[in-house]
């Protein structure tokens, strides 16, 4: 797969389609933000600002090295709460928290790659370009935390030119966790170019932030819609 080159010397392990995914972003306060990651992480900024996003988007083709996606467990709505960080020279993605519709998927993202995982009752609906999102939590490993919105793409395909936000947000080919023992580790994951198109979103009810104890300014979100990207991912290793 495009995008493997340099990741790792052994094979990636899982193969998925990321489908209808909006980026939401709003610039956030670094020392509002800084609490919620650990203290083995710097926490990266662009221009001075930390961002948080909050992405829905649609798993497809969920499955194991070698393997077609498991009928019925291989595709599932899914969302997460986000920050950006550093470590060792490395960028990468935060998650504060990921929702998913698939029992399967939570429990063995929790296991596996030690993801902060929270099973919702999910619905992802699509009417021509326009995708209708809802997540409600039921998990009671966390807080209540809901997301019901309307989003669309508003124009062509864009890359993300070398230095701008866009690239900044979303040019991210690692994410870091911490496991059982309290390590820092990190999941290596490969995929083409972002085809970014900018959005629209209509956000009905939002309470992904609240849940962390944090509160989104006021200004619009920074939008941008993927219609589909595929992406493999390797094991964890540590940091």
């Amino acid at each position: 797969m495009p995008g493997t080159a340099g990741r790792s010397p052994r094979p990636w392990v899982i193969h998925m389609r990321w489908v209808d995914l909006l980026f939401a972003h709003w610039p956030i306060d670094p020392g509002a933000i800084r609490p919620l990651v650990p203290d083995g992480l710097e926490l990266d900024t662009y221009e001075g600002r930390a961002y948080l996003g909050i992405v829905p988007f649609g798993m497809e083709n969920v499955g194991p090295r070698g393997l077609p996606a498991p009928p019925f467990i291989g595709a599932f709505p899914e969302l997460n709460v986000r920050t950006y960080v550093r470590h060792g020279g490395r960028n990468g993605v935060w998650f504060l928290s990921l929702e998913a519709a698939s029992r399967v998927a939570v429990e063995g993202a929790r296991a596996f790659f030690h993801l902060p995982y929270f099973l919702a009752d999910m619905e992802r609906r699509r009417e021509r370009e326009v995708v209708e999102y809802r997540s409600r939590r039921r998990d009671l490993r966390g807080p209540a935390a809901a997301l019901d919105i309307r989003y669309r793409p508003t124009g062509p395909v864009e890359l993300a030119p070398a230095g701008s936000l866009e690239g900044w947000l979303t040019d991210r080919m690692r994410v870091f966790a911490v496991d059982r023992r309290g390590r820092i580790v990190r999941t290596e994951i490969a995929h083409r170019s972002w085809p970014l198109q900018p959005a629209d979103a209509w956000i009905r009810d939002e309470s992904m932030a609240a849940a962390h104890g944090l509160v989104l300014p006021a200004e619009p979100p920074h939008l941008r819609y993927a219609a589909r990207l595929d992406v493999v991912a390797w094991w964890p290793r540590p940091a």
